[in-house]
């Protein structure tokens, strides 16, 4: 699979904090994931969760129609990058947390290349849309799975 990150020269504000940030970052199963694998249901589509085989862990996959779903948390994924790492550039630590979520964003690109790579369409949604805009990133997986020639209702 891919190659575990590695923070070598980055020091977490404290052992304490470092064990709390983990604790309570899931990454499976959080209610972003839920509400839309709930919305998918509704919608009648089939679906497998966390597939450990393939690069990256996709939170939904799509088998038959070759299509991933990843559920990427604003924090960790980056989401309005320019603007939030001039925000955690002036905290506390910010060399350790703008380096961390810079490989989380190198390392999911890499994970999109090999998956597009071994033929995988990749969807990437943020959770922020997904509480905002449910309807909208249902309709954008189904536009998605319209591309394959597989019937899902």
């Amino acid at each position: 699979m891919g190659r575990a990150p590695r923070y070598h020269g980055l020091v977490p504000s404290s052992p304490r904090a470092s064990v709390a940030a983990r604790g309570s970052s899931r990454k499976a199963d959080t209610k972003p994931e839920l509400l839309l694998r709930v919305a998918l249901r509704q919608e009648g589509l089939r679906y497998r969760k966390n597939r450990r085989d393939l690069p990256g862990i996709p939170d939904i996959v799509f088998a038959s129609a070759r299509l991933v779903v990843f559920v990427d948390g604003d924090f960790w994924h980056g989401k309005d990058w320019k603007k939030r790492k001039m925000k955690l550039s002036g905290g506390h630590n910010a060399n350790y947390w703008v380096r961390k979520i810079e490989m989380n964003i190198s390392r999911d690109r890499e994970q999109n290349q090999k998956l597009c790579h071994e033929g995988w369409t990749v969807l990437r949604v943020w959770e922020s849309e997904i509480r905002s805009n449910l309807d909208v990133i249902v309709s954008q997986v189904k536009a998605a799975l319209g591309k394959s020639n597989t019937h899902y209702k």
